[in-house]
């Protein structure tokens, strides 16, 4: 009952989210705070992860092409979806989930904790239009740092071609142009703006309900990465059937 519980509350939560706007003027002070700490913030670990991942798809897939009637060329193709299909939006995603997930969940916490919010309800603004909304509305950009992340796995695994003798540039370059699907790209950016609106709503909501002092802030994190994880997975196997199967 605790877990329908939860799930009631926060579709309620979304629902009251959207009630009672905080002014533009203030609003668009938030929204650009929340993009320079969970968007651009975010861009180095994402760089980082994607890169370093196109380059370990690419030499296990050539390790494991041992039978000389396989052409080369499918390491690049096997890379290529890969990383766009779901290293760059699902892999990056969990990633997020305890990066950008803990930080909203402890900074609305360590709010709840220290009666912040109390005192913007007393002041008769809506807390959580005010502290969730700019957060949601940031992450909007967050395919902005997929697309990143996809540019940087493909560079990746070309760099591991190159200097790692697996396969030579130019068979690279043809298995990633092989059977190339723009649905695809498509797919992703459109599970990256849900798996988007998990990230800002579900640490949002742990870190808003919950009660306690800073030990719970932390427990509170926890869970919250948990349950986004869970949560940005099945969303995962539910999209990819609804759109690919």
């Amino acid at each position: 009952m605790r877990y329908l519980h939860n799930i009631g509350r926060y579709f309620l939560m979304i629902a009251e989210m959207f009630r009672k706007p905080t002014k533009w003027s203030v609003m668009r002070t938030l929204i650009l705070k929340d993009i320079d700490d969970l968007i651009i913030g975010s861009l180095g670990i994402i760089a980082f992860i994607s890169f370093f991942v196109g380059g370990v798809v690419t030499i296990q897939t050539a390790l494991n092409i041992e039978n000389p009637l396989i052409p080369r060329y499918l390491v690049g193709f096997a890379t290529r979806q890969s990383v766009i299909l779901e290293f760059a939006p699902t892999f990056t995603s969990i990633i997020m989930a305890g990066k950008v997930g803990s930080f909203i969940t402890s900074s609305i916490g360590t709010m709840r904790v220290t009666e912040q919010i109390d005192a913007l309800e007393v002041m008769g603004i809506n807390s959580l239009n005010y502290l969730v909304f700019p957060k949601t509305i940031a992450l909007m950009l967050y395919p902005f740092a997929i697309a990143i992340g996809m540019f940087l796995g493909i560079l990746g695994g070309m760099a591991a071609c190159v200097f790692g003798g697996y396969t030579s540039l130019e068979d690279y370059i043809l298995g990633l142009q092989t059977d190339f699907d723009g649905f695809h790209v498509t797919y992703s950016f459109i599970k990256t703006y849900v798996f988007a609106f998990v990230l800002a709503t579900i640490p949002s909501f742990y870190g808003f309900y919950m009660k306690g002092g800073a030990l719970e802030v932390g427990k509170a994190s926890t869970t919250a990465f948990v349950w986004t994880s869970v949560v940005i997975i099945l969303l995962n196997y539910i999209l990819t059937g609804m759109m690919l199967g």
